[in-house]
């Protein structure tokens, strides 16, 4: 077997697919190893909620088609996790909540059928928050995550156990889901990638909530830019019941790493995403240099539609006239003790009037023209993904540059590319004083993730923090 700087359950899930195929590892000991893992760190961590039963006899079928010969997927023998929102056949999916206690699905979600048909092999289900919905991944049934560089911390939500899974090495890959910041601002705090595709690139079918439907998204977490480039080719395309999901543009994995032409990129920590520490700040200025460097054209920039219209205003008087009638479905008749303070804020937060709900649909419009004018004059966006790293578990409100937020600001970055249905990446390239994970946001125009996977793997090339895990 090549030589390997680091330990197996660090590899990504494109090394360990190339020693499966080259017949170096066997699909048994990859998912040995992860299984140990999870046995080894997963009482401190809370990542993992469920064991996927009959995991180890998939790696036996697979070692036993790789010695026959047979063809394989490009995932072949890849253990994978998902998100417990993601309906996985036969295995448990409850939604963190008591409510759903015991469901287990008939049918797979197409992402998870996608990620099978490719090879991979369904180790693990992971944690979130009620009804994937918070900042922290914490809930009634399974508990609260947290996030590896320091347990006290949390690794974010709601695809939160998630991203401190794969952080941790229990996990090689996984599938989030992203209604403001939900697959990119965890992978941020544990220094993970994640990729939030234009939207409806990847079907939700089989995923809950759906409400609202466009704004949901769908998408990879991983330990390397190549590998979300592998599961979003995996993952993308129509499925013929998500009717959002309807782009007839096949994605490439290999396009993100050929040569390009001479790219423009524009860089933006503040204004029009509120507040955000200097460290971030810094770091996203960092990115910009190390790209410029590279001999790419990168300058400041500002968005006046992102200074115009606070994103972060817009989506809360827009969703929760749209998700509040599905969490009254789901609660109807449960018991006040199977219901958490996600459902119950949501629940007991006032409804919209027609006249700012209107209001707010035109500011998204106006957001998206806004964005659409920028991406005629640059190729990428360099941003923030938190206006802060990791924070302590439990904290509501935040004190940053001097200025008092509630939590709910943390999404000030990221839930613009919900409202305009944008594609990001979210991607470590600084530490804080603290020694926690400092990411950035590479954003593009609708459909263009090859860009900025190819700019991400740029970044990650000079990155100064490749190849730093946490010391667990």
């Amino acid at each position: 077997m090549k030589n390997l700087k680091e330990p197996l359950y660090y590899q990504d899930a494109s090394t360990l697919a190339e020693l499966i195929r080259n017949r170096e590892i066997s699909p048994v000991e990859v998912m040995k190893i992860h299984l140990d893992r999870i046995e080894a760190l997963n009482s401190s961590i809370n990542a993992i909620v469920t064991v996927a039963g009959g995991a180890l006899e998939a790696a036996k079928a697979a070692e036993t088609a790789v010695m026959r010969g047979d063809s394989i997927g490009p995932l072949h023998g890849v253990p994978f996790t998902v998100k417990d929102s993601i309906d996985t056949a036969n295995v448990l999916t409850q939604r963190g909540s008591p409510i759903f206690r015991g469901r287990v699905p008939e049918t797979d979600a197409t992402s998870v059928a996608r990620m099978k048909q490719a090879g991979g092999i369904l180790l693990a289900k992971t944690n979130l928050p009620e009804f994937s919905y918070w900042i922290e991944s914490d809930n009634l049934l399974s508990g609260r995550s947290n996030n590896p560089w320091d347990l006290t911390r949390t690794p974010g939500g709601s695809s939160g156990g998630e991203s401190a899974a794969i952080a941790a090495g229990m996990s090689p890959l996984g599938i989030g889901t992203d209604l403001a910041i939900s697959v990119r601002g965890p992978a941020a705090q544990t220094g993970i990638v994640s990729l939030k595709a234009t939207h409806g690139r990847v079907p939700m079918t089989g995923i809950w909530p759906r409400a609202p439907r466009r704004f949901w998204h769908a998408g990879p977490m991983a330990r390397s830019i190549r590998d979300l480039s592998l599961a979003f080719s995996v993952l993308s395309g129509p499925d013929g019941y998500d009717s959002f999901s309807s782009s007839a543009v096949q994605f490439d994995a290999g396009i993100a790493f050929t040569p390009y032409k001479t790219l423009r990129i524009g860089w933006l920590a503040e204004p029009g995403f509120g507040p955000v520490d200097c460290e971030v700040a810094a770091t996203v200025e960092a990115a910009a240099e190390a790209l410029k460097s590279l001999g790419i054209v990168v300058e400041p920039v500002r968005i006046p539609a992102l200074e115009r219209d606070f994103a972060l205003d817009i989506f809360n008087r827009l969703h929760v006239m749209e998700m509040k009638p599905a969490f009254m479905e789901a609660t109807a008749g449960q018991p006040d003790a199977d219901i958490y303070k996600m459902a119950k804020t949501m629940l007991s937060l006032p409804d919209t009037s027609m006249k700012d709900f209107i209001e707010a649909e035109q500011a998204v419009e106006r957001l998206r023209d806004g964005y659409a004018e920028y991406f005629t004059k640059y190729d990428a966006l360099i941003t923030p993904v938190l206006p802060i790293p990791a924070h302590k578990h439990g904290v509501t409100e935040f004190i940053i540059n001097g200025e008092t937020v509630d939590a709910t600001y943390l999404q000030g970055a990221t839930v613009p590319l919900n409202l305009t249905g944008l594609p990001g990446i979210a991607m470590r390239f600084g530490t804080s004083k603290e020694g926690l994970p400092i990411a950035v946001q590479i954003v593009g125009s609708w459909l263009a993730e090859s860009t900025i996977l190819h700019i991400a793997s740029l970044l990650e090339m000079v990155s100064p923090v490749n190849g730093l895990h946490p010391n667990i």
